[in-house]
This record gives C-alpha cells, structure tokens and sequence, in this order.
C-alpha cells in the first residue's frame, strides 16, 4: 500500500495554496477559527497526505490506513478540514458548516464526527504524542515476524505545545521502546495563543532537547513542501529510534498581513481582507 496521489514538485505546492485558500475562506465564513497555525501548518499537511502517507480510499469515501497521523494541535483543525476537502472526501459546501451547532466540523477534530479520517480525539494540548507514541508501540508489536511492514505513526505538534510536560514523558517513554516508526512533526511557527515563544516559554534549544530524550533529530523547511516530503522518505524506519522533524515554519504563511503577526492565531479574514488573501495565494 502506498500514497494514491505521490505529488510533488509545483502540482503539490500548489495543494498547499488551495488549502490555504480553503482556510481563509472556511474561517472567513465562520468568524472564527486559527487562521494563523492553520496556514503554517498547510505544506505539512499536504507533504503528507499527498505524498508520504500509505493509505487506500474505497468506497464512500472510506479509507484504510497503513499509516496513521495526529494532530496534535488540534486547534489547528480548520487546515485539517481543509486539506480533507482538497483531498474530495468533504464537499467544498461543507466547510461552511464550520463551528456551526451539530457540524460534522467542530473546532477540534473529533473521531466520531468524520470516522476513519480522524484517528484521535484532540485540542487539549500535550495529548497527541502520548497517544500516537502508544499507536506506534501497537503497530510495532503486531507487525513482528509478519510479512507487511509496519505501519507509521506521524504526530503533529505545535511549538508552544511542547511547553506541556505530557509530551516529555511520552518521548522518553518512544525512545525507551525503540518506537522507530514514530515521526513526531514540531510546526515550529514561533508563535503562540498570546506572543513568541520565547517570551512565553524559551525552550530553545530545541534540537538538544529532543536529542537527550533519545530522538533522532531533523530539521527542515515546513513550508517547502518537497524538502518535507524528501526528508521524510529518506528516514531509517528499522533504527531503533523515534524521529523528531522540527518544521521551521511562518505562522500565517502566504498571505503578508498575516505573517508572524501573534493576533492571527486567533483570527479570522474580514471581506476585504479575504479578498486580499486570495489574491496573494493565488499568485504565490
């Protein structure tokens, strides 16, 4: 089983922006929503579902997994969202629907509501590694001494989020089990709910710190979609070792007002400022 779509190149740059076109509008419409993570987290996300991930869609829209994935930012749904309407499995309409009463698109991506396209419940923070650590311990377990390879798991995390403790007791917990199909994705935007970062919580140097947990460590430009992809192909699954990709992102990525502005995190484009951001995108 492999990816159905194996884009890369201008065809899945181009993914990406449709995403992000998508975002704009859904959060436009909705007055709502984090427009700010859910752009820098847009190339990401089409890497993966675009190319990496090994999944089959079968009838009514129904998919079987090899590979798993997580957001664990799960504030960031509204790209998520996106990405599923890029993909067809949720009709353009329906994005409209967003943070509507009994939507099938709350503001956090919940299981129940979209079966077999969202692994796990998430939004409170910290939540996300834990569970796709013990995915991958599973994964690994069933699949000794069968013939098909094992499965992956891909978690993604947002930066400010690895300021919860949670998430440091699951990375120990990955390297002591040897969880090498693990692939934690940090969408390292710099930014969170009310400042940078490191005026929050300096927790920098990020890379040493994952390194002493006994992670493999990379890093990598999150909003090139073929740098993500090409890294993550070129990952040794059998090492031994949990990955950790830190995605050096722009919060708020491709439209200029909103870029590294900390108020986009939570905030939505007005008419003229959708309009602007269209217009961007489409010439980006």
């Amino acid at each position: 089983m492999e990816n159905p779509y194996k884009q890369s190149g201008e065809p899945l740059h181009r993914r990406a922006q449709e995403i992000r076109k998508k975002i704009c509008v859904m959060n436009s419409a909705a007055k709502s929503g984090h427009t700010g993570g859910d752009m820098s987290e847009a190339d990401i996300l089409a890497a993966l579902y675009f190319h990496v991930l090994r999944y089959e869609v079968m009838a009514d829209r129904r998919v079987k997994w090899r590979d798993e994935f997580i957001l664990s930012k799960g504030h960031g749904v509204g790209g998520l969202y996106s990405c599923f309407a890029e993909l067809g499995w949720l009709e353009e309409s329906e994005l409209r629907s967003y943070l509507q009463d009994d939507s099938r698109l709350p503001g956090h991506p919940v299981r129940q509501k979209l079966p077999g396209w969202v692994t796990v419940n998430t939004g409170a923070l910290g939540h996300g590694l834990p569970i796709a650590a013990g995915l991958a311990m599973a994964k690994q377990r069933h699949a000794a001494g069968a013939e098909h390879p094992k499965g992956r798991v891909f978690v993604l995390t947002g930066d400010g989020e690895l300021e919860e403790g949670s998430n440091w007791e699951a990375a120990m917990a990955a390297a002591h089990f040897e969880l090498a199909n693990l692939v934690v994705i940090v969408d390292r935007n710099r930014l969170q709910l009310a400042d940078f970062t490191h005026n929050i919580m300096d927790f920098d140097p990020l890379d040493e710190k994952f390194h002493a947990f006994g992670f493999e460590v990379h890093d990598v430009n999150g909003n090139n979609v073929d740098a993500i992809w090409k890294l993550i192909e070129s990952l040794d699954y059998d090492n031994r070792k949990p990955k950790v990709i830190i995605a050096h992102t722009i919060k708020g990525r491709g439209v200029s007002f909103m870029e590294n502005v900390p108020a986009w995190h939570h905030k939505f484009p007005d008419e003229a400022q959708l309009k602007q951001a269209l217009e961007e995108l489409d010439h980006a």
